[in-house]
């Protein structure tokens, strides 16, 4: 009984990698960036989220969503000054500015605040629950199911409104989807707040889950939900989230076997392969280019 536990541990934890990688598969799929200051984005909403509730007295689902207002905006303006100007230039250029806007968030959080670690309020009452042997945390559950309801929220957005729709078409043609009407920049701002606002709750989650936080949290699960996004398909939804839950998987079956030690690493393997032998991910499919 002891594995069911572990799978729904790791499917917890990798809810919160899938939600970060949803925001770098949906900023890739539009304007092909890999938008590396994601994951300060994600420390940025663990702060809000962890100020809100220790500072202001609010509970977890108003902190949430104010953590979700907050990121959303924040992406917004990371896209406006940081990205736009950089749409038509170089792959390279776009991505050295992605790693020093990364940097600068984290030192302009610990200018104004310090480096220290801050302990996470109890926000949740955390329960155990015996269900057919199996000891199941309250915190696992609720940070499992309020994931699941967003990325469902996600799905109906992209699917069945005219801002999902307007994503999908700038994604397959940014100049078709212009000429008929479109309008790009709002869309792409659209994308970066819908993916900044689901990396905020992940942000609030970590927090909760694992307890600490700190302004250079970030890099790690950052860079694992990339791994994710990749993993899954970069640029596809579905894959980014199914990502997001294999790696959560691998990460606690590594450490439940006593290798905590190659948690960190495991991703980074499971990196090195899935570009050796599938470089287009699970979801994803090989498209010929003409060089």
């Amino acid at each position: 009984m002891e594995w069911i536990q572990q799978l729904i541990n790791g499917i917890s934890l990798g809810s919160i990698y899938a939600l970060i990688a949803l925001g770098y598969t949906m900023v890739y799929g539009i304007i092909k960036l890999i938008n590396f200051a994601h994951g300060e984005v994600f420390m940025i909403g663990a702060f809000v989220g962890f100020y809100a509730i220790a500072g202001w007295g609010l509970g977890f689902f108003p902190a949430l969503l104010l953590a979700m207002a907050v990121c959303a905006i924040f992406g917004v303006l990371i896209e406006r000054i940081a990205y736009r100007r950089l749409r038509n230039a170089t792959r390279i250029a776009a991505l050295i500015t992605a790693i020093g806007l990364s940097l600068l968030i984290q030192y302009v959080v610990i200018y104004f605040r310090g480096a220290q670690p801050e302990a996470y309020p109890d926000a949740l009452s955390n329960k155990t629950f015996d269900l057919f042997g199996v000891q199941i945390s309250s915190q696992s559950i609720l940070i499992l199911s309020v994931s699941i309801v967003l990325m469902i929220l996600l799905q109906f957005i992209v699917h069945r409104t005219k801002i999902g729709k307007a994503m999908r078409a700038v994604s397959h043609d940014m100049d078709a989807a212009r000429l008929m009407g479109i309008n790009v920049n709002t869309t792409i701002s659209a994308t970066f707040a819908i993916g900044s606002a689901l990396a905020g709750a992940a942000g609030v989650f970590f927090g909760v889950y694992y307890t600490k936080i700190e302004p250079l949290m970030g890099i790690i699960p950052g860079l694992k939900a990339f791994v994710a996004a990749v993993l899954g398909g970069i640029g596809i939804i579905p894959g980014a989230m199914v990502g997001g839950l294999v790696l959560g998987v691998v990460e606690t079956i590594v450490s439940a076997l006593g290798y905590s030690l190659w948690r960190d690493a495991a991703a980074f393997i499971i990196l090195i392969l899935i570009l050796l032998f599938r470089p287009s991910g699970i979801f994803g499919k090989n498209a010929r280019e003409k060089v």
